[in-house]
């Protein structure tokens, strides 16, 4: 039977006994003949199967190659070698499928991140790989155990809609249309009334909206799920298809917001160095390494685990807009030109460099930026009092930028009809939306959060390609 294997991670806490037990994986090395270094995933740390001299025939021995996959059954004994605890000394060695070594693409050498994304479908086999996709899969339990600790309801939003929460127009467009006939209007425009919703649909870029619509009757809601960008960016930090968490708050002000959002990512953080401690090390210890070989000036000032505990025992720093943009126009960056993008006063849009300029050279932790001018920021956000500003946050992170972005909603349905009319948002597309604002409506506000920006963030990858699976950019798609 297969499920009476046991897995690497747990045999190697256990004492040695001379007890036997059975475990399945993949070969990593096998050298002299007799020593197998076997790994299941479970941890990056192999088991050693002793496989004696003269016990197992030489045509099975010459299938044991890097990645062939077995079953071993044998006797769990104290480890003579350096470096591990316990080894596993064969009795039975199974095959249970073959790996070609002149074949396979991953040989027991380093490999560049740039040439394990050619072979996404292989990579998980890599020790930073397995660790990141732990680490993804900690935060994302985590982040379901915090939500339902607070009593919140999971919504699940729909994947193809027919609005633009963002109003950015950057949208994948869902159709049943044949490309090569096109039903159109008299005036050339295409006729949706033929296509399978009967109108033009497209891929979300956000559940907010639906979001809204269950806060405003269940009280405390997240989302938790895929979002697309049609947005051409080939960087470091952007993805076309990427995961998003998006709690909504009835009865929430824009300070509740941003204290929930603080507690929420110290609460994922603490959880994954609570329970992958092995994973963190080891992606701390490549971090170091890869920054060795930047100039000083590039070089993080705080390791990986050390920037984790700044993060968890440090209070956010909050500023508003206004305040920032003081602090970054009288900046010595900004005096000597050090930024690509100049401070040209109020009402910009900040970029990725002064956020980080904030976070990482001014306050040295973490900031939450309140009270955004309202001609950058999207319809839906509260006004404030002043009629300039609207009542957004983001959070900056260090070596990342913004990491949470948000707002109070404009909760008030003249002040919503109004803005969505400046804004050229058609208010007859979103009657149901501007429903929650006739029908008992209350100050309500809620953030998003992007899953592989806090995981680049925890793992210490430089590239947002590098903690999802399998990204989805321009001109690529594939695995």
């Amino acid at each position: 039977m297969f499920n009476k294997r046991i897995k690497i991670k747990e045999l190697l806490q256990q004492e040695p006994q001379e007890q036997e037990v059975t475990v399945m994986g993949w070969v990593r090395t096998f050298r002299n003949n007799q020593f197998i270094a076997l790994n299941d995933g479970s941890t990056n740390t192999n088991l050693q199967i002793v496989a004696e001299l003269g016990q197992f025939e030489e045509s099975l021995l010459k299938r044991i190659t890097t990645s062939a996959s077995l079953k071993v059954t044998g006797t769990l004994v104290p480890s003579l070698g350096k470096g591990q605890k316990v080894e596993l000394k064969a009795r039975v060695i199974e095959i249970l499928g073959d790996s070609d070594p002149e074949k396979y693409p991953l040989q027991p050498k380093k490999h560049s991140l740039e040439f394990l994304r050619e072979i996404a479908h292989l990579r998980f086999r890599t020790n930073t790989f397995a660790s990141v996709f732990r680490v993804r899969h900690a935060l994302a339990f985590a982040i379901h155990k915090f939500f339902n600790e607070k009593g919140f309801v999971y919504i699940h939003t729909p994947i193809i809609t027919a609005s633009d929460a963002e109003g950015a127009g950057e949208m994948f467009r869902v159709t049943t249309l044949p490309f090569d006939n096109t039903p159109r209007n008299e005036d050339g425009s295409v006729d949706f009334k033929e296509d399978f919703f009967g109108k033009s649909t497209n891929l979300t870029v956000s559940g907010q909206l639906e979001g809204e619509l269950a806060a405003t009757a269940l009280g405390e809601i997240y989302t938790f799920g895929p979002t697309f960008r049609a947005e051409n960016s080939n960087t470091t930090r952007h993805l076309a298809e990427f995961w998003m968490i998006e709690p909504e708050m009835a009865f929430y002000d824009l300070e509740d917001n941003a204290n929930l959002a603080e507690a929420f990512i110290k609460y994922i953080i603490k959880y994954v160095m609570d329970h992958n401690a092995e994973d963190l090390d080891f992606l701390a210890k490549r971090l170091a390494d890869e920054e060795k070989q930047l100039p000083q000036d590039k070089r993080s000032e705080m390791g990986l685990i050390e920037k984790l505990e700044f993060v968890l025992n440090n209070q956010f720093e909050r500023l508003t807009y206004t305040e920032a943009i003081d602090i970054l126009a009288n900046s010595n960056y900004n005096k000597k030109k050090k930024f690509q993008y100049p401070i040209t006063g109020w009402g910009m849009d900040l970029q990725s460099e002064h956020e980080r300029y904030l976070v990482e050279k001014h306050f040295k932790k973490p900031v939450i930026l309140m009270n955004y001018p309202a001609q950058i920021k999207a319809f839906y956000m509260r006004m404030n009092d002043d009629g300039k500003t609207v009542a957004a946050m983001d959070i900056l992170a260090p070596g990342i930028g913004e990491i949470v972005g948000g707002s109070q909603r404009e909760e008030r349905l003249d002040v919503l009809l109004k803005k969505m009319k400046d804004m050229n948002v058609p208010d007859e597309e979103l009657w149901w939306y501007l429903d929650t604002r006739r029908f008992g409506t209350v100050p309500h506000a809620g953030f998003g959060l992007g899953f592989e920006r806090m995981i680049q963030f925890v793992t210490g990858m430089n590239n947002i390609r590098d903690v999802i699976p399998f990204p989805r950019t321009p001109k690529n798609a594939e695995f």
